[in-house]
């Protein structure tokens, strides 16, 4: 019995030390980071921003791989899927993680139980814009204008649940407006409209709205972020536009296969606060009208256990079914 427990004993501690050999060495095989999004778009540039920089540092491949589709609900469920070694990662946004679990009746993974959080890697802001035929310059005079002419204005937004729609809608239920909801499949499409005036406003993303403001071809009135930003410093957010409290941004964030090893997730997430504070990666962040976050697992973790319920009453005022 001795023997055995001898035994027992130095196995235990020989498959310790290889687990934490295994952990010390990440990564030792190529790593893949999903995203849910086509090639070109804020998070399919900002994880192969995160990729060069991982691959630099550590000497192991790290390939973005694109699985768009139902909302990225696809790459989301690969990920949660996979095995919890650190070698198939998530960039991936509150669309999925936070506003998904209201639209849709049953999801094929869980947010907060499937999901390592690393860091929270970017938000983006998005912009109240309207057509210069508006006969308004502020939020204060949109809104009068709406109250003017119930269920006649309409706004645009790049699909059911993203966070130009939701943005809108808490506008409506904060304001006490009736404007029509006129969904595209992305912000690229609705801009015509929108430049045509035959939609009266859209909370559009800022790369877009900006150099548009700036040519005179749309008027800016608002962003949606807590904070103003570097891009439009002028501008001012929903909250000093009468609107305290209103947030509604895209973020995206680095995220494990739960049951990932602890070792691994905190070289990850060391890696991605150092990448993020690079000067050149700020300024490809900044061209893009990105404000990079890298806050710790736990901050990301919270994110998305206090979103995921304000999101849920906001979706249940609203109505908001997919199909919509």
């Amino acid at each position: 019995m001795k023997f055995v427990a001898s035994l027992s004993a130095a196995l235990l501690v020989l498959l310790t030390a290889q687990t934490a050999s295994a952990q010390s060495s990440y990564p030792n095989k190529p790593v893949k980071i999903l995203v849910g999004f086509t090639p070109g778009t804020a998070p399919d540039l900002a994880a192969r921003i995160l990729a060069e920089r991982f691959a630099e540092v550590w000497g192991t491949p790290f390939v973005v791989e694109n699985l768009q589709g139902a909302g990225s609900n696809i790459a989301t469920e690969r990920v949660a899927k996979s095995a919890a070694d650190g070698t198939t990662l998530l960039m991936g946004g509150n669309s999925a993680l936070v506003i998904n679990p209201s639209l849709y009746d049953k999801l094929p993974f869980d947010p907060i139980k499937d999901f390592a959080p690393i860091s929270q890697v970017f938000i983006a802001a998005n912009v109240l814009a309207v057509p210069p035929e508006q006969p308004v310059k502020t939020v204060a005079e949109l809104v009068a204008l709406a109250k003017a002419q119930p269920g006649k204005l309409s706004y645009g937004h790049a699909g059911v649940g993203t966070s130009q729609h939701l943005g809108a809608e808490l506008f409506k239920y904060m304001a006490r407006v009736d404007i029509a909801s006129v969904p595209y499949r992305g912000t690229t499409a609705l801009m015509p409209d929108l430049l045509a005036n035959r939609i009266a406003m859209s909370f559009a993303n800022i790369v877009n709205v900006v150099p548009l403001a700036k040519e005179g071809k749309l008027r800016a009135l608002a962003i949606t972020s807590v904070k103003r930003s570097a891009l439009a410093p002028d501008l001012p957010t929903m909250a000093e536009s009468g609107f305290p409290g209103f947030e509604a941004v895209p973020w995206f964030g680095l995220l494990a296969p739960s049951g990932t090893p602890r070792d691994i997730i905190d070289k990850l997430y060391g890696e991605t606060v150092k990448a993020l504070a690079l000067p050149e990666v700020r300024k490809k962040f900044d061209e893009l009208g990105l404000e990079p976050v890298g806050n710790t697992p736990a901050e990301f973790a919270a994110v998305i256990t206090k979103e995921t319920p304000e999101w849920a009453k906001v979706i249940k005022d609203a109505g908001i079914k997919l199909g919509n």
